[in-house]
């Protein structure tokens, strides 16, 4: 085993150039607690901060293990069942013959950067990536298009594996199917690889990333610390920094609101009555919509035995900062 080696067990080498941890002779906790003991290619644009649902805070979280990053829903379900016709339809396709890799792979100079790839193509230096997605999602994957988180994690895989490109199936909506060739791009695995190992480092001396402003980093400081307790603590002075940044962006953002809300006047001004209105590049609608709303404090003053019994009461913590 080679220095400074995770002792992930058992090993068996499969190549001069990776380790793997045999996953068919270990369980589900011991496969999910394996996969906290590195980086993998789902968690690459999340450290890099170009993942839409996931901070890099979730991602360290999850691999201190004081979250559970393992999601058990329909989405995830199906992905996994179809994964299999994604790869059948990509052999049927290309002609190429596809294989199953049941294992952890880890790279071989960079212990922390594990891979879980889905098949390896037999007799080419590729691995293929299965995905399915909605029809809502079709545009990205239009013409060149692939999402960058998909793009970070073929290329972690890529150099996890040191292979030279990487074939991406998807299926979009159940009835669409295409294929995308990704090559393997040095310069971007060069510094993926940077930006892992100073995550790791983060995750090996529990340091918390940065926090960010994402719903995913949110979520997570509202799940971990849902009450608050009747305490007041000290600050250090560098929150005073923050806080005036923070003012000036609220400032700005009043600004822009109003300057947006002003562009829209002078588009309804023009408009008048008009319901529709076009321009060579846009269609704008100016529509009278009805709504109806529930009257809470008339409900609640005609009928309220009916309110307390069907009142649900919840908890959320509120932000405020004044000056002191």
């Amino acid at each position: 085993m080679r220095e400074g080696q995770r002792s992930f067990s058992p090993f068996c080498v499969v190549s001069d150039m990776e380790k793997i941890l045999n996953t068919t002779s270990i369980s589900y906790e011991e496969w999910k607690a394996a996969r906290r003991r590195g980086i993998g290619g789902s968690d690459a644009a999340a450290i890099a901060g170009l993942n839409r649902f996931k901070s890099p805070l979730a991602v360290y979280l999850e691999k201190i293990g004081e979250v559970d990053s393992f999601v058990d829903n329909e989405y995830v379900y199906w992905g996994k069942v179809l994964e299999e016709v994604v790869a059948r339809e990509f052999e049927k396709r290309t002609g190429k013959r596809v294989h199953k890799v049941n294992a952890i792979l880890v790279h071989p100079k960079y212990d922390f950067m594990i891979a879980n790839i889905d098949r390896k193509i037999s007799g080419e230096d590729a691995i293929l990536e299965c995905k399915t997605t909605s029809q809502w999602n079709a545009k990205e994957w239009q013409n060149d298009e692939i999402p960058q988180e998909y793009i970070l994690q073929v290329q972690h895989y890529m150099a996890v594996t040191n292979t030279s490109h990487a074939y991406i199936a998807v299926l979009i909506g159940g009835n669409k199917f295409l294929i995308k060739d990704v090559k393997r791009d040095d310069e971007l695995i060069d510094n993926l690889i940077k930006v892992e190992k100073e995550f790791w480092h983060l995750v090996e001396t529990k340091t918390p990333p940065q926090m960010d402003g994402s719903k995913s980093s949110t979520e997570i400081l509202n799940a971990l610390y849902p009450q608050s307790k009747e305490m007041d603590i000290s600050l250090p002075q560098n929150v005073n920094e923050i806080i005036a940044e923070r003012n000036a962006l609220s400032d700005q953002i009043k600004q822009l609101s109003e300057m947006k809300n002003e562009k829209e006047n002078q588009i309804k001004a023009m408009m008048k009555e008009s319901e529709t209105a076009r321009t060579d590049k846009y269609i704008i609608t100016w529509k009278s919509i009805v709504s109806k709303r529930f009257d809470t404090k008339k409900f609640k003053s005609d009928h309220m035995d009916l309110y307390k019994a069907y009142t649900k009461e919840t908890s959320a913590r509120r932000l405020t900062i004044k000056e002191a």
